[in-house]
């Protein structure tokens, strides 16, 4: 495998070397990466690569990261299959392959001049992540920020330092919860969707996006509809189900939508007939 290759065919992964490992939770790592070449990766928030372990497989990730002009890039990664559990074991200096970006991307644009609200439940919380750091990065360019986050309990809690930052930053509003507390949790108890009360939003002037696991969405769109947040505005990832990212082995197919290539992340007024979806 060259890297001269790669770059010209979307079948060849390229090199990638890791520069910094994270121990995020019990099952989740941070992985700081940079393409051999020099390049920086390229995503958009919301994009997703494959990534590959030569002899074991490959796997979609999500960029936890937002796109910058550096030549690193971050991925968190649960350890719940071979290519995942494989690199869990790996080292600063080691080498992996990477295929991508892929798929459609969270409306950076669209929302620049709005309010955002962000709902990112468990693992979710890392494609959002990467939208969430380039708003904070051009924090000017958008108005009013709501992140609420959700965990099944606080030890699967990701981005602890993070987490603190925003909850502490004067700018956005952070609110959090967990269904099942331990005897040192003081916040919130109970799912997501019981934020939803402490917050108001002007609906005219506000986006929703909506990251996590699939039963949390259709009480999360119920929520948002009832602040008034049409579904024009909503925007949510289905990442779950992709396998290739190339639209040829139909692992992914929902009726006649790609989700890998039509998505990841899906205006959900254009798929409100796509029952099988959420």
């Amino acid at each position: 495998m060259t890297n001269a290759i790669a770059e010209t065919s979307p079948y060849v992964p390229q090199w990638a070397e890791i520069s910094r490992i994270e121990q995020l939770t019990n099952t989740e790592k941070l992985f700081e990466l940079s393409l051999l070449n020099g390049r920086p990766l390229g995503h958009r928030p919301g994009q997703f690569i494959e990534l590959s372990i030569m002899g074991i497989g490959e796997a979609p990730i999500s960029v936890s990261s937002a796109p910058s002009e550096r030549n690193t890039f971050e991925l968190a990664i649960r350890k719940v299959g071979n290519v995942t559990s494989a690199v869990q074991n790996f080292k600063t200096g080691q080498r992996v392959g990477i295929r991508g970006p892929y798929g459609t991307s969270f409306p950076v644009e669209e929302c620049r001049g709005k309010n955002i609200l962000f709902v990112a439940g468990g693992i979710g919380l890392v494609p959002a992540r990467s939208f969430i750091h380039y708003v904070l990065n051009h924090r000017n360019d958008y108005k009013d920020i709501i992140i609420l986050f959700g965990a099944r309990n606080p030890g699967e809690r990701l981005f602890l330092k993070e987490l603190e930052q925003w909850a502490n930053r004067d700018d956005i509003r952070y609110l959090e919860s967990v269904d099942r507390p331990d005897p040192n949790w003081t916040g919130n108890v109970g799912v997501i969707t019981t934020l939803f009360p402490k917050f108001q939003v002007n609906p005219a002037e506000t986006y929703c996006v909506v990251v996590g696991p699939p039963v949390m969405y259709r009480f999360v769109i119920l929520e948002a509809r009832a602040k008034g947040i049409p579904d024009n505005r909503i925007f949510v990832s289905l990442e779950r189900r992709m396998k290739c990212g190339l639209g040829k082995c139909g692992h992914c197919q929902i009726n006649d939508v790609y989700v890998c290539q039509d998505g990841p992340v899906f205006r959900y007024s254009d798929i409100t007939d796509l029952k099988e979806a959420l």
